[in-house]
């Protein structure tokens, strides 16, 4: 096992740039996630460290080893694919020890480590099967066997749940997580999905048109966004965003005036307010606000959204920014067109700020 190093890494095809001077490190025995939306330069990066595509800049290590000049076949990683890549023609048993087979290694040897995979995933009832006789969940789990027989380094695994239907990945996420811990691999995993992502990784590393946005653990992302991209990104739905000023009153007093009406700053956030010029954004996340007669902010129902467990309450600010309230199904819900009062939870963490010209979050000290 070994950690994953990226030293500045550019990756260019003609004038686009993939992945922009990309700078991070996955530890030893780390799962983490690259999350982002198609086209950020996840995957890109992922095959990188693969050796399928070459760096235009920088330098990518594993371990200690710099592998910008090695082979593929050479970096002892292990990929998992989006479209499982089996060998339709061979037996589920033939396909797990496919790469044993490339190795050279002996017939006995093959057969313990197949079966030992099999057996880990779930699979010793099925190695006399042919692809095509699987289901798209037992065909993921032939392609994870095949890489955990090689024993490598590193994992590998672009968005390898995409083709499963909704059960199936959580029960396939899951299996991946639980054998992850187990064998402690490295696994560097690429996926657009924020639930796998705050579900499987230790860490997520979110980017955007090619650069790194920010990397966190899962709790510190959701809860401390670098900048707007990240918390609008991140959440279900994401957090609203909305432009103001900042405006003192009495004594240490700040408050944030938007469309939708002003708000008090919470005393924790107030240091910030000093070293403003500009205009700020105000963040608030759909679960720390409530409909209230008696609410500060007031805003227009455009759709009411009936989720099962909860309710999407999406709301018109008069500036036209979008504000979404998400609360229990067994709130009381207004009704489209109807014009709300919304409150903020008191907790201090529920308010963020963001600077208008950077879009970076604003922290106080």
């Amino acid at each position: 096992m070994a950690q994953v190093s990226f030293e500045g890494v550019t990756k260019r095809f003609g004038d686009t740039v993939a992945v922009d001077a990309l700078t991070l490190v996955i530890s030893d025995g780390e799962l983490l996630v690259l999350l982002g939306s198609s086209g950020c330069g996840k995957t890109t990066a992922l095959r990188l460290v693969a050796g399928f595509e070459e760096a235009s800049e920088g330098r990518i290590s594993i371990g200690d080893r710099l592998v910008n000049d090695v082979d593929p076949k050479d970096r002892d990683v292990a990929m998992v694919f989006q479209s499982y890549a089996l060998y339709p023609h061979l037996s589920v048993a033939r396909n797990i020890e496919f790469p044993l087979r490339q190795r050279g290694l002996a017939k006995d040897a093959r057969a313990v480590k197949v079966k030992e995979a099999a057996v880990t995933l779930g699979l010793d009832t099925l190695l006399d099967r042919k692809p095509s006789q699987l289901s798209g969940g037992q065909r993921q789990r032939v392609a994870l066997a095949r890489a955990i027989v090689r024993e490598p380094k590193v994992f590998l695994m672009d968005e390898p749940l995409s083709n499963l239907d909704a059960a199936l990945r959580v029960q396939t996420r899951a299996d991946i997580v639980a054998l992850q811990d187990r064998l402690g691999t490295t696994t560097l995993y690429v996926t657009h999905d924020q639930v796998e992502a705050m579900t499987m990784g230790h860490r997520i590393a979110v980017m955007s048109h090619g650069m790194l946005q920010q990397v966190a653990a899962p709790e510190d992302l959701y809860g401390r966004p670098a900048n707007t991209f990240v918390a609008g990104f991140l959440g279900s739905p994401g957090m609203n965003l909305l432009p103001g000023h900042l405006v003192h009153g009495e004594g240490d007093a700040v408050s944030v005036d938007v469309s939708a009406g002003s708000l008090p700053l919470p005393r924790v956030l107030r240091p910030v307010a000093g070293a403003v010029a500009g205009p700020v954004i105000l963040g608030l996340r759909p679960e720390s606000l409530r409909i209230d007669p008696a609410g500060p902010l007031r805003a227009d129902v455009t759709i009411v959204e009936l989720l099962g467990a909860e309710t999407h309450v999406i709301c018109k600010a008069p500036d036209g920014s979008q504000v979404i309230v998400r609360q229990s199904a067994q709130a009381a819900r207004p009704a489209p067109h109807d014009q709300v009062r919304i409150s903020v939870d008191p907790d201090p963490a529920s308010t963020h700020l963001f600077d208008s010209t950077t879009t970076e979050r604003l922290v106080a000290g």
